[in-house]
């Protein structure tokens, strides 16, 4: 009975160290130590955030800015520039009533002022980038015996394209011009008045008006349209080009990149060839 006792405690003793040794195997090992090596791309400075500047921008710089984009979004990887393009006094009102803007550019002061005043510009940001200069404008393929501003009383003009001017900063120089020439009255029955300075130039295009006044750089874009006569200076007030970064932008630094780079060197030799003082 002792021996048949003993093989039993035995057996039992070996039964469980077999259990133990199975348990063993099963359990989870100790985790190393991270290990020192770098993961692929460790180290690598993440990609930059993509971002979408909007410019509101006066039609008459259309085609400077169209030569500035992508040498500003060259400088400035992930960034695109979406222009939204027309007359000063209209985009003021678009940005007064909440549509989205980052930057400012105006053909006129006045503008700007008026979205200063409401404090929807950041004032330390404005600055004057550009000046211009109005001149008459005739079609080449329909000449008209037209040389001064005087001449637009003759029978051969019967349309005279110009810009709305409580909202076309263009508009507004011409409508000063011909007041000082003592021409605003008497020719009111031949406007044609246009949205902005660029459907001013497209009337004249067309042969839809036999001439139209707007800005020097408009005139040098086109190689359907001659210049007949400019306007003296001091005719009209200074046509000047502001531009400033729209209060709260959350792009405000690229807005301050951007108007940096118009008065940039390579950005004034731009505005230079489209026209621009």
């Amino acid at each position: 009975m002792a021996i048949s006792l003993t093989k039993t405690n035995l057996f039992s003793f070996l039964l469980a160290m077999f259990i133990l040794a199975l348990a063993g195997c099963s359990a989870p090992s100790t985790p190393s130590a991270p290990s020192s090596t770098p993961s692929a791309g460790a180290g690598t400075p993440p990609a930059q955030d993509q971002a979408e500047l909007m410019v509101s921008a006066a039609a008459s710089l259309t085609d400077a800015l169209q030569e500035l984009k992508p040498l500003f979004e060259k400088n400035h990887p992930g960034v695109t520039v979406t222009y939204v393009l027309g007359s000063s006094g209209k985009l003021a009102t678009q940005i007064e009533q909440g549509a989205p803007s980052d930057l400012f550019l105006s053909a006129g002061k006045k503008d700007m002022d008026k979205l200063d005043e409401k404090q929807l510009i950041e004032k330390e940001s404005r600055i004057d980038f550009a000046r211009n200069q109005l001149v008459l404008v005739i079609s080449k393929d329909r000449l008209v015996p037209v040389s001064s501003f005087e001449d637009l009383q003759a029978g051969a003009v019967q349309h005279i394209a110009v810009g709305q001017p409580d909202s076309v900063p263009a508009g507004r120089y011409a409508k000063e011009t011909l007041e000082h020439l003592q021409l605003w009255e008497p020719l009111s029955e031949k406007m044609v008045f246009a949205s902005d300075v660029r459907q001013v130039l497209t009337f004249v295009e067309s042969g839809n008006a036999e001439a139209g006044i707007v800005y020097s750089s408009d005139a040098a874009s086109s190689d359907r349209v001659q210049v007949a006569a400019a306007a003296n200076p001091e005719w009209h007030q200074p046509i000047v080009y502001p531009g400033a970064v729209i209060q709260g932008s959350p792009r405000a630094q690229l807005a301050r990149d951007f108007l940096a780079s118009l008065s940039s060197e390579e950005g004034r030799e731009i505005l230079k060839k489209y026209g621009f003082h």
